[in-house]
C-alpha cells in the first residue's frame, strides 16, 4: 500500500482510477500473490471488460460491452490455466487463496478447474469495486468536512508516533482505528456503496399485511433504509460520531452496509482493512484539494439510455417486446425469419 501511493506529490490524481487500481491490485495479490507485471496488466484490463459486460444487455456483437466481457473471460481463463499449471508443477508451498482453492493436500474438498476459476471471478468482482468506491467516496466526504479530516488525521498521526518510520500497520493497529471505522461506515451509508441486496423467499412471507409468495425474488433497497430518519437522525448529514455514540448501530438488523442475515459479506473486515490502510498512508503523507473536470463518455450515455428505454417499456407495458427486440438484435439468424 505504501509503494502504491509513494509518488503522488504535487500531481493531479484521478482518485477513482487510482483507488480502483489499488483495490484490484491488493485483492489480486491476496488470490495469486505477486503476479508479474504483464499478467497483472492483462488481468486488470480484461477483468474491467468483464465487469462492464455484466451490467449491460446480452448483445453478443463486436464492439458491445457484452462481447468484450465474454472475450475478456476467455483471455483471463487462459491466464489462470497457465498460472494453475505452473503452481501444480512447482514444489514451492504458497500461502494465498489460489493455493487453498487448489487444495495443497490440506483439505478433503477438491474443486475442478472450472469451479476454481468461478471462485476467482467471484472474489475479485465482489471485492475490488466496493473497496475502490468506498475509498474514493470517503476521501470526497473528508475533503468536504475539514474538521472530520483533521480528527481522522490526528488519530493516524498518533498511531504513527507509536511505530518506527517504515514499520507497516498491522491488525492490532486496524482495530484501534475507532474514528476511522466510523468515518468509513458513515461514508458507506451516505454514498450507499451497495444500493440494494437480492433475496429469494423460501416460504410465504407476510409483510405489512401483504403476502410475498414462496420463490419470489426480492430487491431490498438499502438506499431508502440508509436515508430513513427513524434509523439515522439527520440522514443526509455526514456524521461519523453517530457510529461511536451507538456502538451497536453497526449490528442492527436495519444496517445493510455489508448485506444482512446469514449472507452478510464474508470479506467485510478485509475490505475495511484495505480502506483503513489506504486512508492511513494517504492522510499521514498528503494534504489534498479537489480538482473538478468534466468528461463525457459516450458509452455511459448509451448505457444510461438503455435503462431509460427499458423503464419506459415497463411503464407502457411493452417490457416483453423490448426484451424480444434485444434478443433478436443479439441473434441475427432469428431476425431474418
Amino acid at each position: 500500500m505504501r509503494c502504491f501511493i509513494d509518488n503522488w506529490d504535487g500531481k493531479i490524481i484521478d482518485i477513482q482510477e487510482k483507488t480502483t487500481e489499488m483495490a484490484f491490485s491488493m485483492t489480486l495479490r491476496q488470490i495469486i500473490q505477486d503476479p508479474s507485471d504483464p499478467i497483472y496488466r492483462n488481468f486488470q484490463q480484461e477483468f474491467l471488460n468483464i465487469s462492464a459486460g455484466t451490467l449491460t444487455l446480452p448483445i453478443n456483437f463486436p464492439g458491445t460491452s457484452y462481447y468484450k466481457g465474454l472475450r475478456g473471460r476467455k483471455i483471463i481463463i487462459r491466464i489462470l490455466k497457465q498460472i494453475v499449471a505452473e503452481r501444480r508443477a512447482s514444489s514451492t508451498v504458497q500461502d494465498n487463496i489460489l493455493a487453498e482453492l487448489l487444495g495443497n493436500g490440506r483439505t478433503k474438498f477438491h474443486l475442478n478447474e472450472e469451479q476454481i476459476f468461478d471462485q476467482v471471478f467471484t472474489l475479485l468482482h465482489s471485492g475490488y469495486e466496493t473497496v475502490s468506491t468506498t475509498s474514493m467516496m470517503t476521501l470526497k466526504y473528508l475533503h468536504d468536512h475539514p474538521k472530520i479530516l483533521e480528527e481522522l488525521r490526528e488519530e493516524h498521526l498518533a498511531l504513527r508516533e507509536r511505530k518506527r518510520p517504515e514499520e507497516p500497520i498491522d491488525w492490532n493497529d486496524f482495530n484501534s482505528m475507532r474514528f476511522t471505522r466510523a468515518v468509513i461506515l458513515e461514508a458507506s451509508r451516505l454514498a450507499s456503496i451497495v444500493n440494494g441486496v437480492l433475496r429469494k423467499t423460501v416460504k410465504d412471507v407476510e409483510l405489512n399485511g401483504f403476502i410475498i409468495p414462496k420463490g419470489w425474488r426480492i430487491y431490498v433497497s438499502t438506499t431508502n433504509i440508509n436515508y430513513d430518519p427513524l434509523h439515522y437522525p439527520e440522514p443526509f448529514k455526514f456524521n461519523p460520531w453517530r457510529w461511536l455514540a451507538d456502538k451497536s448501530l453497526e449490528s442492527h438488523n436495519f444496517c445493510f452496509l455489508f448485506g444482512g442475515g446469514p449472507r452478510q459479506c464474508p470479506g467485510k473486515e478485509f475490505g475495511m482493512f484495505l480502506v483503513s490502510s489506504f486512508l492511513h498512508y494517504f492522510v499521514t503523507r498528503y494534504s489534498f484539494a479537489a480538482f473538478l473536470y468534466c468528461l463525457i463518455d459516450i458509452s455511459g450515455i448509451l448505457y444510461a439510455s438503455t435503462y431509460i428505454l427499458f423503464f419506459l417499456a415497463v411503464l407502457f407495458g411493452q417490457s416483453e417486446s423490448f426484451a424480444k427486440a434485444s434478443i433478436l438484435f443479439a441473434d441475427g439468424s432469428k431476425s431474418k425469419k
